[in-house]
């Protein structure tokens, strides 16, 4: 008599897990009561770089298409509020004077077909033919953002509308106060910023989980049998850049609504740079890795600098010592060169081997037949 095979249960959520996303809903929930503006305000710029690191990490960890022209499609979305929403009465820049609830998902729209403009490039060439390529679009997006003044404000930027939806401003001209803590620009953006945080991390984990993923994973992999396998690689790529291009828009429009005013520096090479070390130390093809690897680039800069009077071995901006800045830079590259060398898999597969601690379901020998076979006791 044959034994049927044994089956792996699936067993309900540890407590200790529960209390600890119980407790991270109520940190991040319950933050614009307890931390001042200027940790708020890390805490959106995070917001921001993980939306783009997640957009990124599809295309690259999950797809393959590596690219370096993220912060161009991330300039895209923030420029592209900017013009859609902004006030046409001013003076120096064209603006629309769009509702601005229509202007951010316009805006999200453009950055993905500058996406869908860039693919046919893109399907035809891939590696480092296609990061050099994609490279191209940070230097031509500095080039027209510098010199198209009338729509970016040129060198000096341009002021960004606040968000506004049914009459409620996400900014500091009408006094709020909720539980006796005065909720302004910061505070009131922050619940925007997590919510969109949280609809990009889930929307990506659905997408990544169904066909689309695995036709993404093919491509990467063996783009010859991923066609023999009936993929169509040419718009798997291209929905691929539309995808991260969309993800990227959206991270940009949040910025310029955290920052409040955009500028071009704001979206060089250094950015892409950054966001390729994002989720190269978060994992790649990794969603959750790219979330940890986003929040620890993004923040660790920042919060050196919040804190820099505090640390003996930082020097005070324009000291001539070992600023926050610099100093963040050797600590990624060190990070970067050992994950390469010793966990290729970044943070994520860090995080697996440390949850798997001590986490073993435990088996007993069942008799079937005069042969054993590993059988869950709660099973027995």
């Amino acid at each position: 008599m044959c034994s049927r095979p044994s089956r792996r249960i699936s067993w309900p959520a540890s407590p200790a897990r529960v209390v600890c996303w119980a407790a991270a809903v109520l940190a991040l929930g319950g933050a614009p009561f307890f931390l001042s503006s200027a940790l708020l305000q890390i805490g959106l710029l995070a917001g921001c770089a993980v939306i783009a690191a997640i957009g990124l990490n599809i295309l690259t960890g999950t797809a393959g298409q590596f690219s370096l022209g993220h912060a161009f499609f991330v300039a895209v979305g923030a420029y592209g509020y900017a013009l859609l929403s902004g006030d046409p009465a001013a003076a120096n820049v064209v603006g629309l004077g769009l509702p601005s609830v229509v202007s951010v998902p316009l805006a999200v729209a453009i950055a993905g077909l500058s996406g869908l403009a860039f693919s046919p490039i893109a399907s035809r060439v891939r590696g480092l033919y296609l990061a050099v390529a994609s490279l191209a679009l940070v230097f031509l997006g500095q080039h027209v953002l510098f010199n198209a003044s009338a729509i970016t404000g040129g060198f000096h930027g341009r002021d960004i509308a606040p968000l506004s939806v049914g009459g409620f401003t996400f900014s500091n001209r009408d006094p709020l106060y909720v539980l006796g803590v005065e909720f302004g620009r910061y505070e009131r953006l922050w619940y925007v910023a997590l919510a969109a945080t949280v609809a990009a991390y889930l929307v990506a984990r659905s997408l990544l989980g169904r066909r689309s993923g695995r036709a993404f994973r093919a491509v990467r992999d063996n783009e010859v049998v991923a066609t023999a396998m009936g993929v169509n690689v040419r718009a798997t790529k291209t929905a691929a850049f539309v995808v991260s291009a969309s993800y990227a828009g959206l991270a940009g429009t949040l910025l310029a609504l955290t920052l409040g005013r955009v500028v071009p520096e704001s979206f060089g090479f250094e950015q892409s740079v950054d966001y390729l070390a994002m989720i190269v130390i978060g994992g790649l093809a990794s969603v959750g890795g790219a979330v940890a690897g986003a929040v620890i680039v993004a923040s660790l800069p920042l919060l050196l600098s919040q804190f820099s009077s505090y640390l003996p071995f930082l020097a005070t901006p324009g000291s001539g010592g070992i600023e926050a800045g610099t100093f963040t830079r050797y600590v990624f590259g060190i990070a970067i060169v050992l994950i390469l060398l010793f966990e290729p898999r970044g943070l994520s597969a860090l995080g697996r081997r440390v949850a798997s601690l001590g986490r073993r379901d435990p088996v007993a020998p069942a008799v079937t037949g005069g042969q054993s076979s590993p059988v869950p006791q709660s099973a027995q």
